[in-house]
């Protein structure tokens, strides 16, 4: 039941949020019904047993059920996706949205939308959820987003669609090949035996619609313009958590469904994600935007965690399982910040920044520990993550781990870079005038500060979670 709450809390959240009017109502209602949520997504954790599921009929005439499952996989991006609607709102809680309540209802419903895939254990179930999950975005960032929204949500809609039609024919395809009576079950889905033929046209039709979701170069270049544009709350979620969806797909039913052609073109997607990361990596040391660069690096960052995934050994497995969860914390934070910059300076270029250290000392002590998480600093929550994914490339391909290794010099460069020409040097007359966040922003950033050196110190729930 703990899974049917999941969704079912932030589903009713958000449909009821419609019928607030009240601004500090909508948003007050928001933050208790997201806690409630997180609440839910950490008793999940107590629980003994390694896997539980929920299941009752749904399409029965199709052989569909609305069946979850939650392991430990699940609870790990369930919670990510839990923490992080109670801190945008904690950090966001003193800006003012149009239409608040519209605001915070989609945002529920794109949660609710989240978890589902996460949770999913049916096909058509899955797919009604990555649906459901986009939908809201979709509004989201064409009704609240910045000056060129249509242009770029536009975008964004016609590489979501066109991956998800995809992604539809190849679940209706293996659906038609279940033994028996057809079923959408991941059980009969994993049962079915295709041709290595079949498996490889299967493999590209699937992979296709979750690099597309990741994403994945060459299929990237919806990514940076909607994070620029989107309203900051929303770029949270989708950097944060959404773009967990295809690297989650790929684990749960890319790679289980199609094992012969992951074998066969896993040195294709690793050299495409290797050149991603490269690539993203040249082009964030030359942006002068606070939300492009954090952008791209997030395009690199999910690089290394698919070509790990496709490295296939216990070590790079492991290690995109903890830096799904640590990369969606950290890069929440990176946006709480660029976002509080914005605000109060109304600007995001690097080059118009300088010396807020002087003026705002906590928020210049916060930033620099979530950069050093952004590099992956040996004590941060990001190192345990990174140190397993390299391991695992090492041992699967020494030259393709040898060119990855390249992102984390240009990591260093492009992060370090953005702290010194934001916080440190002197300030100017556009910063001059900034002032200390407030307790609210303060508390956000504290807690995922917190989450960051934590995890950094002791990552062992982490990999005694996935280990279940």
């Amino acid at each position: 039941m703990l899974s049917l709450l999941l969704i079912f809390i932030p589903v009713v959240a958000g449909l009821i949020s419609f019928l607030i009017r009240q601004e500090s109502q909508s948003r007050l209602w928001s933050l208790f019904t997201s806690l409630a949520t997180l609440i839910i997504a950490i008793c999940t954790l107590c629980s003994k047993q390694a896997s539980t599921s929920f299941s009752v009929d749904w399409i029965a005439s199709l052989g569909s059920q609305f069946s979850l499952q939650l392991n430990g996989v699940s609870k790990m991006l369930c919670l990510l996706n839990a923490i992080s609607l109670p801190i945008i709102v904690i950090s966001t809680y003193n800006t003012s949205y149009k239409n608040t309540h519209q605001f915070f209802g989609l945002m529920q419903l794109m949660q609710a939308g989240i978890m589902g895939v996460f949770l999913a254990n049916d096909a058509l179930l899955f797919y009604f959820f990555w649906e459901l999950a986009l939908i809201p975005a979709y509004f989201l960032c064409s009704i609240w987003g910045g000056e060129k929204r249509i242009a770029v949500t536009f975008k964004f809609f016609i590489y979501t669609f066109v991956g998800s039609l995809i992604m539809l024919l190849g679940i209706i395809y293996i659906y038609l090949h279940t033994a028996g009576s057809h079923s959408f079950s991941w059980e009969s889905f994993k049962a079915v035996q295709f041709s290595a033929s079949q498996q490889n046209i299967l493999f590209w039709v699937m992979f296709i619609a979750f690099a597309i979701k990741m994403p994945i170069f060459p299929l990237h270049t919806w990514q940076p313009d909607a994070y620029e544009q989107s309203p900051t709350p929303v770029t949270m979620v989708l950097s944060g958590v959404m773009v967990k969806m295809g690297v989650f797909a790929v684990i749960k039913w890319l790679i289980p469904m199609l094992p012969l052609a992951s074998v066969k073109f896993a040195n294709v997607v690793m050299i495409l994600s290797v050149v991603g990361m490269l690539y993203a990596s040249l082009i964030a040391i030359k942006q002068d935007d606070v939300k492009r660069l954090i952008a791209y690096s997030s395009i690199a960052h999910i690089g290394l965690m698919c070509a790990a995934l496709f490295a296939n050994n216990q070590y790079a497995t492991q290690g995109v399982y903890i830096q799904m969860f640590s990369h969606g914390i950290n890069v929440i934070g990176l946006w709480i910040v660029a976002e509080l910059i914005e605000k109060q300076l109304g600007t995001r270029k690097l080059s118009e920044l300088g010396g807020i250290a002087q003026k705002a000392p906590t928020l210049a002590i916060l930033f620099v520990i979530l950069a050093f998480a952004n590099v992956a600093l040996p004590l941060t929550n990001a190192f345990v993550g990174e140190f397993l994914m390299f391991s695992g490339l090492f041992n699967y391909n020494k030259i393709i781990a040898a060119f990855a290794g390249i992102s984390i010099i240009l990591s260093a460069i492009y992060t370090l870079g953005m702290v010194q020409k934001v916080m440190f040097g002197n300030s100017n007359a556009t910063t001059e005038n900034i002032v200390e966040i407030t307790v609210a922003q303060k508390l956000a950033l504290v807690i995922i500060v917190a989450l960051v050196i934590f995890f950094g110190f002791y990552p062992s729930p982490m990999l005694q979670l996935i280990n279940s």
